[in-house]
């Protein structure tokens, strides 16, 4: 892998510290919803046991698809 395609699997409050766009609520609530929105689709979600991760890539991949074209 090249440098700019490394994963990176954030647990929901690492990725609240790194995106501050984000809030806890906002977050898991999409994952809440993943099966509607499509989020688990996209492959960002990842569970080890209890623990939830979330692909930071596949997650603004996700959230590009997302965007309405006119």
């Amino acid at each position: 892998m090249t440098d700019n395609n490394f994963l990176v699997y954030l647990t929901v409050q690492q990725f609240i510290a790194k995106q501050p766009a984000f809030n806890t609520g906002g977050i898991r609530s999409l994952i809440f919803n993943e099966h509607q929105n499509g989020l688990a689709k996209s492959g960002a979600i990842v569970r080890i046991g209890r623990k939830v991760l979330i692909d930071e890539n596949k997650f603004f991949a996700w959230i590009e698809s997302q965007q309405k074209v006119a």
